[in-house]
């Protein structure tokens, strides 16, 4: 190939909604409220619409989005909250940032989502170091739900709450439940990268619970009551503007099919690699987004695959090179006991293929043809 290949290509998602979505920066340039506009409003009834939620509460980042549910929640010292530690730092940081004990559980191997047996053994473990367990993260990883049947047994069993941290996972499902639409509070990103991503930062909150709803909406303005200049609780800034709701507005309208899309090629990409590498399992049931599309191949030199893609022209990314409960500002947390082998078996062994909807045959075929021939030689 010729021309560079994008691992993401917003370029060509962008051609396609181009003058909607500059009618939608050009309405807000006009009537000039930039922050809290009616394109929020407008933006949320139509998120919560599309995955079934009561309440989406659109916000500054995915980060603030899980910051808001802790402090609605008011975690804080000496409470423990599990989450797996194969996954970006911010599902972890904000239960350290506010003074609460990330405790790490292990994944599946098959999913790369939590493992429920870990989980358990976790939540005892967390009891009899003196840590009162209060609430569960769980992650959509790469796009696809949890194991939540496996999941919320546990997390009732405990009395705990679950947050289903759906920053790669939104528009996926859940054995007919959309994912939004579990846990006490279900939160995402918009991050450009992301399957719904705008053209800046932005999160949203979704919760069928009126009460968390409306006190996630004081926090994330500076604790406001009445006014914005009646402050009843110490809150943050965690606003989303009027622009990117604009924005993602167009292109909420095209995600039903960019995710056919998706799903159409991640199964071009499984059944050309089938019998060569370990490929995404999706179970029966579930829909992914795919955020990404990632696969191993055990036993043979990651980095000498991923230099020789290169030197093809196919990029590739790794999500994630090393596990939080391995990572400098992580260590000193505590993980299940045991340690998490699967969490850093995997790290050792994922890399990610180019994964958007609009990825042409011609070049999939190409970057088929190139993993098959570099996979021959390594």
């Amino acid at each position: 190939m010729k021309t560079p290949i994008p691992f993401i290509d917003l370029a060509a998602q962008q051609a396609r909604i181009r003058d909607r979505v500059e009618a939608a920066m050009r309405r807000t340039l006009d009537h000039g409220a930039y922050i809290m506009g009616p394109e929020l409003g407008e933006l949320e009834a139509k998120l919560a619409e599309f995955c079934g939620a009561r309440h989406a509460i659109g916000c500054s980042n995915g980060t603030d989005a899980i910051t808001l549910v802790l402090m609605a929640k008011n975690v804080g010292q000496g409470q423990a909250v599990f989450c797996p530690s194969f996954t970006f730092a911010a599902t972890a940081e904000v239960v350290a940032f506010l003074g609460a004990t990330p405790y790490f559980v292990d994944i599946e191997p098959d999913t790369y989502n939590m493992d429920p047996a870990s989980l358990k053994a976790a939540i005892g473990e967390a009891r009899e170091a003196g840590l009162k367990p209060v609430g569960v993260i769980s992650v959509d990883l790469f796009g696809l739900p949890a194991d939540y049947d496996a999941i919320e047994p546990i997390v009732e069993e405990n009395g705990l709450w679950l947050l289903s941290d759906a920053a790669q996972g939104f528009g996926g499902v859940y054995k007919d439940r959309k994912v939004g639409t579990i846990g006490v509070a279900t939160t995402t990103s918009f991050f450009p990268a992301k399957p719904l991503g705008a053209y800046g930062d932005g999160g949203a909150v979704f919760t069928d619970d009126d009460d968390l709803a409306a006190l996630i909406r004081s926090l994330l303005f500076h604790g406001k009551g009445e006014d914005r200049y009646d402050n009843v609780r110490i809150g943050m800034n965690g606003r989303l503007d009027s622009l990117q709701a604009g924005i993602l507005q167009e292109k909420l309208a095209i995600f039903p099919a960019e995710i056919e899309e998706r799903n159409r090629i991640a199964a071009r990409y499984s059944e050309g690699f089938e019998n060569l590498l370990v490929t995404p399992h999706v179970p029966e049931g579930s829909v992914s987004v795919w955020a990404q599309y990632t696969v191993r191949a055990p036993g043979k030199n990651r980095d000498a695959i991923v230099a020789a893609l290169k030197d093809k022209g196919v990029p590739t990314a790794i999500y994630y090179p090393k596990p939080l409960h391995q990572q400098t500002a992580y260590e000193n947390f505590p993980a299940a006991a045991g340690g998490l082998p699967v969490s850093e078996r995997v790290a050792q062994e994922v890399f990610s293929l180019p994964m958007h909807a609009y990825l042409d045959q011609e070049t999939q075929d190409f970057i088929i043809d190139s993993v098959r021939s570099v996979l021959q030689r390594v």
